[in-house]
């Protein structure tokens, strides 16, 4: 639109409106910026880094940064490649990722992700840390193996569900996420699947029970299209043949 403030990005001209995120301006016009934790149904959060962009040549988290007339952003260079590659195989090694075996595989935004940046092999051990599943829910599974601390099950189930489901406990590397009841079973919760907090999940931590493998291996969402193609569409069943929900 004509007058319409625009930052650059990647030497592309992007327009906003007032208040918008870096973010927000390039999914507006079609511009893919490499995310996990962001969700355009929430408030920025900015805890996985995914999103970093040189503005003005100083890092900044894309989801978190006002967009401002003649701002310079990059995210397509090399240096930034680099990092994120390190943030994903960190992800990665943190938790136990078995992509091949993995009812997720090629609907995965985590795997996705990596794919897009170039990211085929972590270069750090692996932790292989003790965690749990819980099957206890008669319609969903828990593999707190898969979970990456992106909180948007936290945030869906506490901002829009109205049930705080979810939590995350502890800092650092002792930092998981437990289900917000004395037996911290989720079976002992009044989550349904019919929750926000049932959608969002980018990888394979939370599981709808009796929906495996409806779609074969190689007809998923990411198998047909990237991820700068596609888009977010963690938020949109896998069995609704990754329609996008707007």
């Amino acid at each position: 639109m004509s007058g319409e403030p625009s930052f650059t990005l990647d030497d592309q001209p992007v327009p906003f409106q007032d208040g918008q995120t870096i973010m927000e301006a390039a999914r507006v016009a079609g511009v893919y910026i490499p995310h996990l934790c962001f969700n355009p149904d929430f408030a920025p959060h900015g805890s996985c880094r995914v999103c970093l962009v040189k503005v003005n040549g100083r890092p900044q988290a894309a989801c978190t940064t006002p967009a401002v007339a003649g701002q310079v952003v990059q995210s397509e260079i090399e240096e930034l490649q680099e990092i994120r590659r390190g943030i994903l195989e960190m992800m990665f090694v943190e938790g136990n990722h078995i992509c091949p075996a993995c009812e997720k595989s090629g609907a995965c935004q985590l795997q996705a992700v990596a794919y897009y940046v170039g990211m085929l092999a972590p270069r750090f051990t692996y932790f292989y840390p003790q965690r749990t599943l819980d099957a206890s829910h008669p319609d969903a599974v828990i593999d707190f193996n898969r979970c990456i601390l992106c909180e948007l099950c936290v945030r869906a189930s506490r901002d829009i569900d109205g049930k705080n489901v979810f939590a995350v406990q502890n800092r650092g590397l002792k930092a998981h996420l437990v289900i917000n009841t004395p037996s911290g079973k989720l079976g002992a919760t009044t989550f349904s699947i019919t929750d926000k907090a049932a959608q969002v999940c980018p990888t394979g931590a939370i599981l709808i029970k009796n929906r495996g493998y409806e779609t074969p291996i190689g007809r998923r969402l990411y198998d047909r299209q990237p991820v700068n193609v596609v888009g977010d569409v963690a938020q949109v069943p896998e069995s609704e043949g990754g329609r996008r929900h707007e």
